[in-house]
């Protein structure tokens, strides 16, 4: 990419919009990740008990195997939403970008 683009892009208004919306999303999910890891971890450091608590009576599975389910799956669908708004949103403003600065 040339000098004289590069400034045509960092120059654009709609440069900083798409840098602020991306970086406060991407901000924003991991916050929730490490916020749910990290509590499960400070679940099973200060309160074992709970997390070793069976489902039901005389069941062998206990409560903290679904927490840790959720919290994978959860981010896996954190994930995904991240793919699908960088491939819509974010990709149509970098398009519209670009399209800008090789006028």
């Amino acid at each position: 990419m040339s000098a004289d683009i590069y400034k045509k892009v960092r120059a654009n208004p709609k440069f900083a919009e798409l840098e602020g919306k991306r970086s406060r999303f991407a901000l924003l999910l991991t916050a929730i990740v490490m916020v749910s890891y990290y509590g499960m971890m400070m679940i099973v450091a200060f309160a074992p008990d709970f997390m070793r608590t069976p489902i039901s009576a005389g069941s062998t599975l206990t409560i903290g195997v679904p927490i840790g389910a959720v919290i994978i799956i959860g981010s896996w669908l954190l994930t995904g939403w991240f793919v699908s708004r960088s491939n819509g949103e974010f990709d149509a403003i970098n398009n519209e970008i670009v399209k800008e600065a090789t006028k």
